[in-house]
């Protein structure tokens, strides 16, 4: 569906172009907007790479373990479904861990794992169970404390003070964690209800 609108969209901007005349400020939008996108990636990976080389030795140090041990309890909450000791549980508590350091590149395989695991455990292996849908909702919206991304291109883009969308970040995350949690809690209690009548 999103492939579609991305379509529409580029159709029709090329089609109101030709309609009005403009194909040359079309055309050199397209090619300014390659010269930039390639720029700000070669100027990111130096930053990012940074940022990872951090997290790695972080990580190497057993930071994210440690993180892990003290997650457990908000594991147990999320997931009770389960085991608190099964390899599903371990993957999850590292996929947390990753994603609060802001550690992108190593949550999504953790997130991968955590989800192989969640189907290893999953009955009706045709229907997502009520933790792969929980796993989902809190990777996707997952608290940040060090947003590395946003804090590279902003230093790309000459920021005298990168890294002030810290807190702001850590607010928003919060929030947005927050809300996808009582969400996967509303719609579990509403898909319970609909399976009872």
């Amino acid at each position: 569906m999103i492939d579609f609108i991305w379509l529409l969209l580029f159709v029709g901007g090329i089609a109101t172009a030709m309609v009005t005349g403009r194909m040359d400020a079309v055309s050199g939008a397209v090619l300014k907007g390659a010269s930039q996108g390639v720029e700000l990636c070669i100027a990111l990976i130096a930053v990012i790479a940074l940022w990872l080389g951090i997290m790695k030795i972080a990580e190497h140090a057993g930071l994210v373990q440690v993180l892990a041990r003290i997650l457990k309890p908000v594991g147990k909450f999320l997931y009770p479904s389960v085991p608190v000791n099964s390899p599903a549980m371990g993957a999850i508590l590292a996929n947390m861990s990753a994603n609060l350091l802001g550690i992108g590149n190593a949550a999504t395989p953790l997130g991968l794992q955590a989800m192989r695991e969640l189907q290893a455990l999953n009955d009706q292996k045709d229907r997502a169970s009520d933790a792969m849908c929980t796993l989902l909702a809190v990777n996707t919206a997952s608290i940040t404390i060090i947003p590395t991304t946003v804090i590279a291109v902003r230093m790309q883009y000459g920021s005298h003070h990168p890294t002030e969308v810290v807190a702001t970040t850590i607010v928003a995350t919060i929030i947005g964690t927050g809300i996808a949690i009582v969400l996967d809690r509303l719609f579990r209690r509403w898909s319970r209800r609909r399976k009872s009548r």
